[in-house]
């Protein structure tokens, strides 16, 4: 009778032993599984590249679409700085009179324009006395464009 148990207690630790490797190689492909889609879910969704360009000409400022994606102006925001030190008062986009910054901008930066940026677009806007630092002859102006949280462009150019 006793061999009899041992032969029964010896059968089962295998296949005790078999069951518990099968149920944590599940248990560890699902933790690795779910941890593979959360990651996918929270990675940022791609979006199509825009070219811009930057011209300075005393204090005014001109962004030029090149090509790409167009941009909603509204959902834009703009930070402008002058030899690395960032203006006052930057410019609220789309804008008619802003503080800093000479009434009328031209192209999609103006309320009353069209509130998408295409390719070929030219916007400006030219600051005012109020705003510092001044565009001196040469500094060095970089402008960062964001489409809501997201960095589209970071343009630098000489002033002249």
């Amino acid at each position: 009778m006793s061999r009899q148990f041992r032969r029964s207690t010896r059968g089962s630790s295998v296949l005790l032993g078999s069951v518990l490797l099968i149920g944590l190689v599940v248990v560890v492909a699902a933790a690795v599984g779910a941890a593979a889609f959360d990651a996918a879910d929270s990675s940022p969704t791609p979006t199509r590249p825009t070219a811009l360009s930057l011209a300075v000409s005393g204090d005014t400022l001109s962004l030029t679409h090149e090509g790409g994606a167009p941009l909603d102006v509204e959902s834009l925001a703009i930070r402008i700085s002058v030899d690395g030190e960032p203006l006052a008062h930057q410019p609220p986009v789309p804008f008619f009179s802003a503080s800093g910054f000479r009434p009328g901008p031209t192209g999609p930066f103006n309320a009353a324009a069209d509130s998408r940026w295409t390719a070929g677009e030219t916007a400006t806007l030219e600051l005012a006395g109020t705003n510092d630092p001044d565009i001196e002859l040469g500094a060095t102006v970089t402008v960062r464009v964001f489409d809501g949280e997201t960095p589209v462009a970071a343009l630098e150019a000489s002033a002249s």
